[in-house]
């Protein structure tokens, strides 16, 4: 593809050299360029890409972008443009020929239900006989081809590269979530967005390497409503009612406490579902999803305005919700033999701890064991006020590890243990997080739940000088082993 063509959407501040001339391929690796090569320069939080512009031509670049000056030795034409990373979205999308425009593109925002949503809409429109991609924190899907991800929001030529994959092997329909990162830092930007959801607002990403402020974080989120044609909002958030009153699109709303287009009233929790009616423009009809708790409610009003929208029926909506699997919500892990429950679920905020805690305390008819720790290198107001939570709602906690990156775990365990202090709550430090589980498995007793907070989907835990393999499920499993 000629270099005129792949800059037809990019905003040009100078030019030296040939724009007339054939790019073979495009990257914004230099170690992956190669004769032919469109480079471009991205000025990442690690490095920037400018300083390996001489590597990228030496390996055979005969193009660069630019957002900065740069000296090289050899030839090569050198674009410069304001800014790199909008430039790398308008370009992969016309290298790979903007494969989005070719599907239904659905982009679901938030500070939780992003996951849990993608796989209901992906389960419903698999019952209607959709081929369907999905793009997310557990995985990336391709029909029943699973691709574990790396980000929940790839890069912009990454992010292109799938969808071409995806429209190549038949998908009608993509579902992706969009992370607040994935929007600042524009890897979204010449995505053709049918629908934009958002989900809700909670603290959560503060910190060096994510959002300065609440402020920073937001703003970022309400950028998906500048790029859909529609959007689906929840206005029981008071962010989604700021949402709804500016986005320029048209506007659908959903809630359980306000008047919203799409409503659920009556609803019954069960300990492995949830029952509700929902009211919405296309039908009135009574749904049950297997995941229980109210903020499962709250996911599948995201996911049943979705798919009313689209025109999916009523019936195959109630069939999608029911065989749903979400990969680390409230999973209950098997132990067979014994007369308590394990249950995974990836809570790592205060909200998401206080939701899936409440949920089960509802049902639970033993004790209530609460197994979770906080993350290194994050927010850390969140760790006193995580303890409290688990301090008041559990009936026993145990605080343990859980990626604490390049921060010293106990000091994360005790700022934990601050919040936990201020309730009655009866708790145990472990540091080690399975001997945390070992000890909750081998203490647990007739009708008790534990839950294990905080890993969920994930298989691995993160620490300073290395990343090992880390699967809560195998963990469980080789304890029962152990056990005999």
């Amino acid at each position: 593809m000629l270099l005129n063509e792949l800059l037809k959407n990019t905003d040009v501040l100078e030019m030296k050299g040939s724009i007339d001339i054939d790019i073979r391929g495009v990257t914004y690796d230099s170690r992956k360029s190669l004769p032919g090569y469109l480079f471009i320069c991205i000025d990442g939080f690690a490095t920037d890409g400018h300083y390996y512009a001489q590597q990228a031509v030496d390996n055979g670049a005969t193009a660069l972008v630019v957002e900065k000056d740069v000296s090289i030795i050899g030839e090569a034409t050198i674009v410069k443009v304001a800014d790199t990373r909008e430039a790398l979205a308008n370009i992969s999308a016309q290298w790979f020929g903007n494969p989005s425009k070719e599907m239904k593109l659905i982009g679901i925002t938030g500070t939780k239900g992003k996951t849990t949503t993608t796989y209901m809409v992906k389960s419903i429109l698999e019952k209607a006989g959709d081929t369907v991609g999905l793009i997310g924190t557990v995985a990336t899907c391709i029909g029943n081809e699973k691709i574990p991800a790396r980000r929940t929001t790839p890069e912009s030529y990454d992010l292109q590269e799938t969808f071409e994959k995806m429209r190549d092997k038949g998908a009608g329909t993509v579902v992706m979530e969009v992370s607040s990162q994935g929007l600042k830092l524009k890897r979204v930007n010449s995505c053709d967005f049918d629908i934009g959801v958002f989900t809700n607002f909670s603290k959560d990403h503060i910190g060096g390497f994510e959002h300065p402020d609440m402020e920073d974080y937001f703003n970022s989120k309400k950028k998906l409503f500048r790029l859909c044609k529609r959007a689906i909002v929840n206005i029981d958030s008071p962010q989604g009612e700021i949402i709804a009153q500016e986005a320029k699109c048209e506007i659908y709303t959903y809630a359980i406490e306000k008047e919203a287009d799409v409503r659920a009233k009556n609803i019954i929790t069960h300990s492995d579902s949830v029952e509700f009616e929902c009211i919405t423009p296309w039908f009135t009809d009574t749904f049950k999803v297997s995941v229980p708790g109210l903020f499962s409610v709250y996911n599948s009003l995201a996911a049943i305005s979705i798919c009313g929208l689209m025109g999916i029926e009523p019936q195959t909506i109630k069939e999608g919700l029911l065989d749903v699997q979400i990969p680390g919500r409230a999973e209950v892990v098997p132990t067979p033999g014994k007369p308590y429950t394990v249950m995974i679920d990836y809570a790592h905020t205060p909200d998401s701890l206080e939701n899936i805690l409440t949920t089960v305390k509802d049902f639970v008819k033993g004790r209530l064991i609460s197994v979770f720790g906080c993350g290194g290198d994050r927010d850390k107001s969140k760790r006193p006020a995580m303890g409290e939570i688990s301090g008041r709602i559990a009936d026993f906690t145990i605080i343990t590890s859980d990626n604490p990156r390049t921060e010293v775990p106990s000091e994360i365990l005790i700022d934990i243990e601050r919040g936990i202090k201020q309730t009655e709550g009866k708790y145990i430090v472990i540091e080690d997080r399975t001997e945390a589980i070992r000890y909750a498995m081998g203490n647990a007793k007739k009708d008790d739940i534990i839950v294990l907070s905080g890993k969920g989907h994930e298989t691995y835990q993160i620490f300073k000088d290395k990343t090992i393999h880390y699967d809560e499920r195998e963990i469980v499993e080789n304890i029962l082993r152990e056990e005999g």
